[in-house]
């Protein structure tokens, strides 16, 4: 006589968790990807961002902020977010600020080895390394 169970044997098992590691190892890569890229991104925007304030306080003021803090303690403020004390969403940002131009520098935060780099200098010139 033959019993009548309604349950998966082990080959069928196996089978679904073959499958379900091969759709993990095609799309958890591309995750990382897109996750990378929308950082990237997130700091372009960002060093974009800083060099509008410098150039609105440089055009304002005839000269550019020698500090941070300049774009940052005025009402209205030049810049709202302080990027600089910080990491900002897997950067760090440093600047190099004189009054007659600037270096703002972007860098992954440590553990990030595949993040570029970004730099933008005086007249918004934005650069990848």
């Amino acid at each position: 006589m033959r019993s009548n169970n309604k349950a998966f044997t082990l080959v069928e098992i196996m089978i679904v968790v073959a499958i379900i590691a091969l759709l993990a190892a095609i799309a958890i890569p591309n995750l990382l990807r897109s996750r990378i890229q929308a950082q990237e991104a997130t700091a372009q925007a960002s060093l974009k961002l800083i060099a509008s304030a410098l150039e609105n306080y440089g055009a304002i003021n005839s000269d550019y902020p020698t500090t941070t803090t300049a774009l940052m303690g005025v009402t209205p403020p030049y810049l709202s977010v302080d990027y600089f004390t910080g990491t900002y969403n897997g950067y760090t940002y440093t600047n190099s600020l004189a009054s007659y131009s600037y270096l703002i520098t972007a860098f992954p935060t440590t553990g990030q080895p595949t993040m570029a780099s970004f730099t933008i200098t005086t007249g918004g010139i934005l650069t990848r390394y």
